[in-house]
């Protein structure tokens, strides 16, 4: 099925104007269209968010310049590429603070939005437990002063924790202590 809908992208009567670039890999290219043409309401969540490529760079950069672009996990692509991608995706500036999204909730509202999330990952960049590597898309949003208690749902009360260290920070049988780092550190408690 998946070779099927990939041939049918590669086919070059679907594009006239580039049939030259799709001689080479035609099925690869293909494959990108499919990835990059799938709506938001037909990927899976992951995270919180539907999958999501989280993209940084400057303005500069977007409009023409040419400083490589940063990706949510830490690798980079060139701005030519970003530019490229952002043709077809929805463009949220990542200001934090800003006013194109809410970006603190206070108690109106519990959980925290894709916004939220997204700014979490790029602060954060995965589970903020010590020792742990899980990118954010594996990750949940956690309230440090937990929402039952009077949590505010911001950036400065969330933070990322994969799905066993958020059960950890939930047991009473654990203490949490935040490191100068900002990360967090789980000891039993005795």
């Amino acid at each position: 099925m998946v070779r099927k809908a990939l041939e049918a992208f590669a086919n070059p009567s679907r594009h006239p104007d580039r049939s030259q670039l799709l001689t080479r890999h035609p099925l690869g290219q293909a494959f990108m269209e499919y990835v990059e043409s799938r709506g938001e309401d037909t990927v899976p969540s992951a995270g919180g968010c539907a999958a999501t490529v989280v993209v940084t760079m400057t303005l500069e950069s977007l409009r023409g310049g040419l400083a490589a672009s940063g990706l949510c996990d830490g690798g980079r692509i060139s701005a030519a590429e970003a530019r490229r991608l952002a043709c077809n995706a929805g463009i949220m500036p990542v200001v934090l603070g800003g006013h194109s999204e809410p970006l603190d909730l206070g108690r109106k509202r519990r959980l925290h939005t894709a916004a939220q999330r997204i700014a979490m990952g790029l602060r954060d960049g995965g589970c903020t437990a010590e020792g742990c590597d899980r990118p954010p898309a594996w990750t949940h949003a956690h309230h440090d002063q937990p929402w039952s208690q009077g949590g505010r749902t911001s950036l400065d009360n969330g933070r990322l924790l994969c799905p066993r260290h958020h059960t950890l920070a939930h047991d009473q049988r654990y203490r949490t202590t935040t490191t100068p780092t900002g990360k967090v550190r789980f000891t039993r408690r005795t």
